[in-house]
């Protein structure tokens, strides 16, 4: 009927049952791994350890089922048409926005390791302040803190005992991996744009490969690493940065998996991709971020 015809370029989202469902697999995700941290804790009057893993892996899954079935509905949306001009524009804010508050997240981790590198006197000093001396160490049979040298008996960075990595081993192995796959993703988004099908499939498949051929060079090296991610605070930093890194380089690649599904269905035309350049946009993304991590933990903090 004409007074039910639309007549704005606005989408308007169907009711749906996944933010609330999301909302309640969060909570149940939340909960369960905070008391799985606290095995000693009880949870509505039972031992908090068994339960809370069973709340933590149920929440876990709900998470995946509802992100799997809530991105399908916006897939369908898009591939039925109600991804108008303005609504992509506005997806495409969406994704700025989101890819700022990840630049963010990691400029903590930055922050974190910068502030400990450039002044480990104050970390040190700090800790001496609280009670921690070196002669209290001493009595208790332990070695000094890892940031103080006894013999010059002043801070030091790396703290004494991390044997580093070499950054040009496998630390410039995974760089040339991760810039080798900006060239083969941007090489699949131009093939899109020109309606080249086959190579846009060959270009998604050498990114896809070369993410997951990077996760094995970083978890190889994780697995030979020369120290723990406990006892001091130069490995902590480390790994979360380059930890939270990979996981977003696993992010990334089954972001590009999911668009490499889509291309087999002949979702995508070269005027209507923004799920395609979404996961672009991450890629690169993911590949900065990678530039930095080298540049300033792999050789400068070395």
């Amino acid at each position: 009927m004409a007074g039910q015809e639309v007549k704005h370029d606005y989408h308007l989202v169907n009711p749906s049952p996944w933010p609330f469902l999301m909302s309640v697999a969060v909570m149940f995700l939340t909960v369960g791994a905070v008391f799985s941290m606290k095995p000693d804790s009880t949870l509505f009057g039972v031992q908090g350890a068994s339960f809370a893993n069973w709340m933590f892996f149920g929440g876990f899954i709900m998470v995946l089922y509802t992100m799997y079935t809530w991105w399908k509905d916006v897939v369908n949306e898009a591939e039925s048409g109600d991804h108008t001009p303005v609504v992509q524009l506005h997806h495409r804010y969406g994704m700025i926005l989101f890819i700022a508050s990840e630049v963010m997240f990691f400029v903590a981790w930055f922050w974190a390791f910068f502030n400990f590198a450039l002044y480990p006197h104050v970390e040190a000093t700090t800790s001496l302040n609280n009670g921690d001396a070196n002669y209290l160490w001493q009595i208790a049979g332990q070695e000094a803190p890892y940031f103080w040298d006894v013999f010059t008996n002043e801070a030091v960075w790396p703290p004494k005992g991390i044997e580093t990595f070499d950054p040009w081993h496998l630390p410039f192995l995974n760089t040339v991996i991760l810039l080798l796959s900006g060239t083969t993703v941007t090489w699949a988004h131009h093939a899109l744009i020109e309606d080249d099908r086959k190579s846009l499939k060959q270009g998604l498949w050498l990114t896809v490969g070369l993410g997951a051929l990077f996760t094995c060079v970083q978890a190889y090296e994780y697995g030979h690493a020369a120290f723990e991610f406990s006892g001091n605070v130069y490995s902590a930093s480390f790994y979360m940065a380059t930890g939270f890194h990979g996981f977003h380089v696993l992010v990334g690649t089954i972001f590009l998996i999911v668009c490499l599904a889509r291309v087999y269905k002949g979702h995508f035309k070269p005027e209507h991709h923004f799920g395609f350049e979404a996961a672009a946009w991450y890629w690169h993304f993911v590949d900065v971020v990678w530039l930095f991590l080298f540049f300033a933990i792999y050789i400068w903090g070395a």
